[in-house]
């Protein structure tokens, strides 16, 4: 399954032949770049990473050289995962993940989230170690209930899409855009134990550290207390 939206400054009338453009020649040599508007831009190996998530990853290509300033769905569970969690909650936890973790995988923003690119199989791991560390408590119906301030984080797996930023250019005000772009043909991906971590960190340093709501039990001063939310 991928689809490619549809963008109306690269439709041509019936009268005018699309030529097209060669995606690779214009993604080339693109490392390190950034567009005008401060977002990461995608490589050709990023381009071709992107497009093997796709059942059919040369009609992929075909539709980006047709509309390549265009915002694209590709599939979730093959290639990559999603964790999808707010704008300002996903960049603090990118912070922790370049200061003291591995460090990140592709990320991008849509409609005022975050979405941190996961290995596959992230999406049916994650809830459950957020819940073993008491992200949430249950409810009388049997639902799970974010404490505080604390956002809910959402993953996207096998039988799910994501809308991904355009290859080239920026998707306009509140479209999707790169944070950071895939530049190469096998990123490294974080697994369900780093964004674990992260989460954990993020939510320590958002939690009050007396009174109030906090995801974590009271410490025991008598209690063996060992760290294991930094598994990698």
């Amino acid at each position: 399954m991928s689809a490619w939206l549809n963008d109306e400054t690269t439709l041509r009338t019936a009268a005018t032949p699309h030529l097209g453009v060669d995606i690779f020649a214009l993604l080339r040599d693109r490392v390190g770049h950034r567009a005008d508007d401060g977002a990461a831009v995608v490589t050709a190996s990023g381009a071709a990473w992107l497009a093997g998530a796709s059942s059919h990853p040369r009609g992929t290509l075909s539709q980006w050289e047709a509309h390549p300033s265009a915002p694209g769905v590709l599939p979730c569970g093959s290639t990559f995962d999603i964790v999808n969690v707010p704008a300002l909650f996903g960049r603090r936890m990118l912070e922790r993940l370049w200061a003291e973790g591995p460090g990140s995988g592709p990320v991008a923003t849509h409609r005022g989230r975050m979405l941190l690119f996961a290995s596959p199989g992230t999406a049916q791991r994650l809830p459950s170690l957020l819940a073993w560390e008491e992200w949430g408590t249950a409810g009388a119906d049997g639902a799970r209930r974010h404490q505080g301030d604390l956002p809910p984080v959402l993953c996207h797996g096998t039988g799910d899409a994501v809308t991904v930023p355009p290859l080239t250019g920026g998707a306009g005000a509140g479209g999707p855009r790169w944070v950071v772009a895939p530049d190469t043909r096998n990123p490294w991906l974080p697994g369900p134990d780093v964004l674990l971590w992260a989460c954990v960190r993020v939510g320590r340093s958002a939690a009050p550290s007396t009174t109030g709501n906090s995801i974590f039990p009271p410490a025991d001063p008598g209690a063996n207390v060992y760290d294991v939310t930094r598994r990698r």
